[in-house]
């Protein structure tokens, strides 16, 4: 792709000059204006152009209905350059100084947006870019919203929200809490009621690379899983492994143990997950990660791997926890259907755009890029 450098004009905000948005089915008793976003830790798309958004501040999700519906013709037809010293600018601070924390693709639009956070004081706001690469803040002034605070424990709090993702009937959110059974998914009914709560699950997994079972390192990333099965969260966590929870028919408060099936290699620290079908129809679950550690393979420490699908459908023990498979650190491919994806060295956040692409927020040598990137 060719770059192109873009300008910023902070007055141009999404929706400034459009009247109030309608709420949508998906939400309920939405409130109009007085929204200030306070922290930031994870944003995604469900349908209708509904954005949510992880505020680990106050231990809450937000759903925010942003109008954004009317599909583009092209997605981000030029690589992006520059794009934190353009956020930067229109901030009026250093480019060092801004950091993306999430990047989320509105499948309804085609339209990017980007978490970003300001140092040093900590102010955050989301930002969209369109086809033409034009960056503009979202303006939450006609937007409507409701918010969902997420339940700790009878004498505990929510520390942290790491994800969160829309899913058919509910919405998940993961996170932690300060008690012995940290580790926590949560769920929220669709539609989404404003001053609601979240049921809440416990979580144990078994991390492949330590050989035990753990309950307090968190999912850092996830997506939800259908299969014959029922319904599951799938999800990964630092040193990596891959491990599935199902969450159908079960109580608030309850503890859920998941099933590790693969391990991608300890020293990492998982960014992103998606899924995807290929041209073939093979589906595969894409792990965008951080190595931590030093590294051991590629040309960066951002790096990510995709994952046979076929590998979540495994049930027996001779397959999972103590002997799920394991990738070979310096290796490109291997076991058979855990191979690198070469597209993902150095991105610093991804979300898939289509079955044939993504979009990567690349960092090169310290200056921020936004592109498209073939899937294999």
């Amino acid at each position: 792709m060719k770059a192109i450098c873009l300008s910023f004009v902070f007055a141009a905000t999404l929706g400034a000059s459009a009247a109030p948005v309608a709420a949508s089915r998906l939400i309920e008793s939405p409130q109009t204006g007085g929204l200030k976003l306070q922290s930031l830790s994870s944003i995604s798309f469900g349908p209708e152009g509904l954005l949510l958004v992880a505020e680990p501040g106050t231990a809450s999700i937000l759903a925010i209905q942003t109008g954004d519906t009317a599909a583009t013709k092209a997605v981000l037809k030029k690589t992006v350059a520059d794009v934190g010293g353009a956020i930067a600018d229109g901030l009026g601070a250093k480019k060092e100084d801004i950091t993306v924390k999430d990047l989320a693709v509105n499948p309804a639009s085609g339209r990017i947006y980007l978490a970003v956070q300001r140092r040093p004081d900590n102010a955050v706001l989301i930002v969209s870019v369109d086809a033409e690469g034009k960056v503009a803040p979202l303006n939450l002034d006609p937007l409507p919203w409701v918010r969902v605070t997420l339940p700790g424990g009878t004498s505990s709090k929510v520390t942290n929200i790491t994800d969160v993702a829309f899913d058919k009937d509910r919405v998940f959110a993961t996170g932690t809490c300060n008690e012995e059974f940290a580790s926590r998914i949560f769920t929220i009914p669709v539609p989404i009621k404003n001053g609601a709560t979240a049921s809440v699950f416990s979580a144990e997994t078994y991390h492949v690379a330590h050989r035990k079972w753990e309950t307090k390192a968190p999912i850092q990333s996830f997506v939800p899983y259908q299969s014959k099965e029922g319904t599951f969260v799938v999800g990964a966590f630092a040193c990596t492994p891959v491990a599935k929870f199902k969450v159908d028919d079960i109580q608030s408060g309850a503890q859920v143990k998941g099933v590790s099936m693969v391990e991608l290699g300890s020293g990492n620290r998982p960014l992103d997950l998606f899924s995807y079908e290929d041209k073939s129809g093979k589906e595969w679950l894409v792990v965008h990660t951080q190595r931590f550690k030093q590294n051991a393979f590629g040309p960066s420490k951002m790096w990510g791997a995709r994952i046979s699908m076929d590998y979540l459908d495994a049930k027996t023990p001779d397959k999972t926890n103590e002997n799920a498979a394991r990738r070979d650190e310096k290796e490109s491919k291997g076991p058979e259907g855990i191979e690198i994806v070469d597209a993902l060295f150095g991105a610093v956040q991804v979300d898939k755009l289509s079955n044939t692409e993504a979009i990567i927020l690349r960092d090169t040598e310290g200056t921020l890029s936004l592109e498209v990137a073939a899937l294999p």
